[in-house]
């Protein structure tokens, strides 16, 4: 049995047990000599113990088994997980991909693992300084077996089907339109629905979170109250077939085999969990007089380096406003970027491409790399009637963003045979209208 509950706020000190067994949190300490019904207490640290207190990340679990108990983890060759940057030769092109491909089922079985695919990615995790795109898509959902990330974190974008995850937390019910992230070291079981694709951030080295809010003030972009975290549930389940736990190491998968589910946490306690977040909460900060803002007004997460102000990689969404800017050229101005930007589209139309960018492709424009609007757009909102419109409704656009110099994997550039070798052609037609006569 389980009910979704959830409890809200972001990096907040949450506390939960399973009503099944109340009192099972100890009281006043951690780690009693005897814990309530018997159980284990066990610690999971996101942070080095000796992290400031507004960064110090931690839980504690308190389980019917340790997670100690399992046979030794051996290589697993599944899934097309890489972080070898230099298989192919770099492409400084303004590079799309139609639509992934979702397999097809029952010929083709397929789960949340072994339907992951690197895309593009830089750094390693073994210097934990790192980032990594992939691709889901699958058709069955995970049985007998978890996967935890020993790399980083994952920021989940479902875009196509709703996924149900149990975590060591409790479970979450993530849809399109909706985001989770789940930490280093959680593990986590994806059950799906029918034919499910998504997009996937993987930072290695930080954790993400909320942007600083600076001139805008105490309010605005996603509040904290808006994400929501699982509340403790718990299966007392032996597994004599073998249960299999994956781990995700140096960017390599490795399964380890134990006889009972991973999910016998009863109680948990700390401000290190799994948490999700609906996009329509997010709260849109625009122009309201003239020129177009940078897109970092958009930022809902961000993973920080040491330097101010540049991000390993953020999470920035385009949602549906109002445009209303005077004397203004709307849509996304032609740019050239320090950073690397990939594009993801979950639903509708995005405003500078409104042809060739669908729904479970993307777009990576590498660093300094010229993009911005097709040649039909640049027309038409060149032209428009400047009043207040609604802009990308029924739209949800979004960008993962990286101060790193992003590498395309060979999956993404040949494999996958999803690349759109014509997306250059969409500027072509972009013509001179300089006239030096008329000011």
């Amino acid at each position: 049995w389980f009910i979704l509950q959830y409890m809200s706020g972001f990096g907040n000190e949450h506390v939960s047990e399973d009503p099944r067994c109340p009192g099972a949190l100890p009281e006043g300490q951690n780690n009693p000599q005897v814990c309530p019904y018997g159980l284990y207490a066990e610690q999971l640290s996101g942070s080095a113990f000796t992290c400031p207190r507004p960064t110090n990340k931690r839980s504690w679990l308190y389980r019917i088994l340790p997670s100690v108990c399992h046979k030794p983890f051996k290589p697993l060759e599944e899934g097309h997980l890489t972080h070898d940057w230099d298989e192919i030769e770099p492409d400084p092109n303004q590079l799309r991909w139609k639509p992934f491909e979702i397999p097809k089922a029952p010929q083709n079985r397929m789960d949340f693992v072994s339907g992951l695919h690197t895309l593009c990615g830089a750094g390693e995790p073994r210097g934990r300084n790192g980032i990594a795109i992939h691709i889901f898509v699958c058709n069955t959902s995970m049985i007998d077996r978890c996967l935890y990330n020993s790399d980083g974190d994952f920021l989940i974008v479902p875009q196509q089907g709703k996924l149900l995850i149990t975590t060591e937390f409790g479970k979450m019910l993530v849809e399109p339109n909706e985001i989770c992230v789940i930490q280093q070291g959680m593990r986590f079981s994806v059950e799906v629905f029918g034919e499910t694709r998504g997009y996937i951030l993987e930072v290695y080295g930080a954790h993400f979170e909320l942007p600083d809010l600076g001139p805008i003030g105490a309010n605005g972009l996603a509040n904290p109250r808006d994400f929501l975290v699982p509340m403790a549930w718990y299966e007392d389940r032996q597994v004599p077939g073998g249960y299999t736990v994956i781990s995700k190491y140096q960017g390599k998968l490795f399964a380890a085999q134990q006889d009972y589910s991973p999910y016998n946490v009863v109680a948990w306690h700390g401000n290190y969990t799994p948490y999700k977040y609906h996009l329509e909460k997010f709260m849109v900060i625009n122009a309201v007089a003239f020129d177009h803002a940078d897109p970092s007004i958009f930022t809902v997460l961000t993973a920080k380096t040491t330097r101010a102000g540049v991000a390993l990689a953020d999470f920035v969404i385009f949602p549906p406003r109002w445009g209303v800017a005077n004397n203004t050229f709307r849509p996304p101005y032609y740019h050239r970027n320090c950073m690397s930007e990939f594009m993801g589209l979950i639903t509708g139309h995005y405003e500078a491409k409104e042809e060739g960018f669908q729904p479970g492709g993307g777009s990576l424009h590498s660093m300094m790399t010229p993009h911005g609007p097709d040649a039909d757009c640049f027309e038409k909102a060149s032209k428009a009637k400047l009043e207040p419109e609604r802009v990308a409704d029924g739209t949800m656009a979004f960008m993962f963003e990286s101060s790193l110099s992003l590498a395309v994997t060979k999956w993404g550039l040949q494999t996958s045979n999803r690349l759109d070798k014509n997306y250059y052609k969409c500027w072509e037609p972009l013509k001179s209208h300089f006239n030096p006569k008329c000011k």
